[in-house]
């Protein structure tokens, strides 16, 4: 299988390089700065040449779950995080470090990050590449960090050009898909209880399996809707005649895609399951980086791409195109976040396949009003940068 898994493969340099995406973003930021350097014209606002710098700031904040989180590895009720913000001429951009148990950071290593972080020596926020380059190279992983001060770039320089960013990519808002809404493993009672809490509010659930009660989970919410769901195994399964054997009973049950049925580390046994799966076999813990994809291609149908993890908008952006040049799926998700970070990914959704963009729905101390649901679809706000509304229980 190894063998016939790297028939898929092409040679990764080649193909990373084909990724070179934005070009006609970069263009158009050249051109507006090329017109509006020191004043306001269309909507964009530049002061390249004025004694304006940006500043960075920053703090700690805990989301709070509505319900106990469980998934094959872990339960929890509340999720570490970092807010920030990037100040410059006037203009604010938000951005957010989410830091779930599985990615291996802290409060104490984003906020250790960011104080090395020196933006003030950039005078131009329109010098996107040159900044997050210099930002990634501050350190090898960090990724959650990394990510909080891409959406507030990111946000900051759509905020000074008047556009929301999937309109600066070029994406139709309309084409943006329905959103999954996750159930985490619990009792049938509780199941029944949150099924029933959200099946007429959504259009596709996903559902969190990967131990010994998984065909209970499904039964228990087949009980109350036969919506389509989508499932993920968190590496759950260890046993790949077992894991297909399971995927097949659950393509009879209304699931329409797998994700991470089994452990990263075992590449050719998620490639032999994908190989025979009658359903689409999505990457997660196996996907962190552009870099990543020519490792696991063959393996996976399509990939989740999660800003806290690929370092922010620039990447997932890059990330896309790669996957989509090489006939792979995409899976735009979130990890538990308040609105900023959920609506910085919200900008990707109309060119995905699948979304489970919810994070922001799971928790109770939102900070932000940005990306919304209506009647199951993500519905893109008309505001610039990443969309966001701040509440009044914003502090930072």
């Amino acid at each position: 299988m190894a063998i016939k898994r790297r028939e898929f493969l092409k040679t990764a340099g080649s193909a990373i390089a084909g990724a070179a995406v934005g070009s006609a973003v970069s263009f158009g930021i050249a051109e507006a700065k090329k017109r509006t350097v020191g004043s306001t014209f269309e909507g964009y606002h530049v002061n390249t040449n004025g004694p304006a710098r940006m500043k960075l700031s920053f703090e700690p904040y805990e989301l709070q779950l509505r319900h106990t989180f469980t998934v094959a590895s872990y339960s929890r009720t509340t999720t570490p995080d970092v807010q920030v913000r990037i100040e410059y001429d006037g203009f604010t951009g938000y951005g957010e470090a989410s830091m779930p148990p599985y990615l291996g950071q802290s409060v104490e290593s984003v906020t250790a990050f960011l104080r090395k972080v020196d933006l003030e020596q950039f005078r131009d926020p329109f010098r996107i590449d040159d900044i997050l380059t210099y930002v990634d190279g501050l350190s090898e992983g960090d990724s959650a960090a990394k990510a909080a001060v891409d959406i507030a770039l990111h946000d900051l320089v759509g905020k000074l050009m008047g556009q929301p960013w999937y309109r600066i990519w070029g994406l139709d808002p309309g084409k943006a898909p329905d959103t999954t809404f996750t159930i985490g493993i619990d009792t049938p009672d509780v199941v029944r209880e949150k099924t029933r809490e959200c099946a007429d509010r959504f259009n596709i659930l996903k559902v969190k399996v990967g131990l010994d009660n998984d065909k209970e989970m499904i039964e228990t919410i087949r009980e109350i809707t036969n919506l389509p769901i989508a499932v993920d195994a968190n590496q759950g399964w260890k046993d790949k005649d077992k894991a297909l054997e399971m995927i097949h009973w659950l393509a009879e049950h209304g699931v329409v895609m797998v994700e991470q049925p089994m452990p990263k580390e075992m590449l050719d046994e998620n490639a032999w399951i994908t190989e025979n799966s009658p359903l689409p076999v999505f990457a997660d813990e196996a996907i962190q980086r552009l870099r990543d994809i020519p490792s696991i291609k063959g393996a996976y149908s399509g990939i989740n791409i999660k800003l806290m993890k690929c370092t922010g908008m620039r990447e997932a952006w890059k990330m896309v195109s790669y996957a989509r040049t090489e006939g792979m799926k995409v899976m735009i998700g979130c990890m538990t976040e308040t609105s900023c970070g959920v609506s910085a990914a919200a900008q990707l959704s109309p060119v995905v396949d699948f979304a489970d963009l919810d994070g922001n729905l799971l928790i109770s101390n939102d900070l932000f009003e940005g990306m919304t649901v209506v009647n199951g679809r993500i519905t893109l706000p008309d505001r610039p940068g990443i969309g966001l509304k701040p509440l009044g229980k914003l502090e930072i």
